[in-house]
């Protein structure tokens, strides 16, 4: 059974860096051919796919961070890690992970097959 479980800060200060990981269990993130990906929804708004680290290693990024992601693996704990510099207040959303069956950094739900049950994070001072 494959399940995803997000953990990291429920409140971070304007400026800092968030850092949020997935652990996934049931299943190895090297697996062919699955995308692991970040997605958030910020409040009375839709569903936004942040990017995503495929099962050969590379990372993908919506340009709409200008640069601000950075997504990385550790596969002996079979975990992947959302670092976003420079957050605002904008960035505050529910967080989830999901595993993609293809890459595309426009949301669609059928993209997605399984899911962490999502983590609110808020940045404020």
């Amino acid at each position: 059974q494959v399940q995803l479980q997000e953990s990291g800060p429920g409140l971070v200060k304007p400026s800092q860096t968030l850092s949020l990981t997935c652990t996934v269990s049931g299943v190895s993130i090297a697996s062919r051919y699955y995308f692991w990906t970040w997605i958030r929804q910020p409040p009375g708004k839709g569903r936004d796919v942040l990017g995503a680290i495929g099962y050969s290693g590379s990372s993908y990024y919506s340009p709409s961070l200008n640069r601000r992601a950075t997504i990385s693996r550790d596969l002996p704990e079979n975990q992947f890690t959302l670092q976003l510099a420079s957050v605002t207040p904008e960035d505050t959303a529910v967080y989830y992970c999901a595993r993609g069956l293809r890459l595309n950094l426009n949301y669609v739900e059928q993209d997605y097959d399984y899911w962490g049950q999502g983590t609110q994070v808020t940045v404020s001072s």
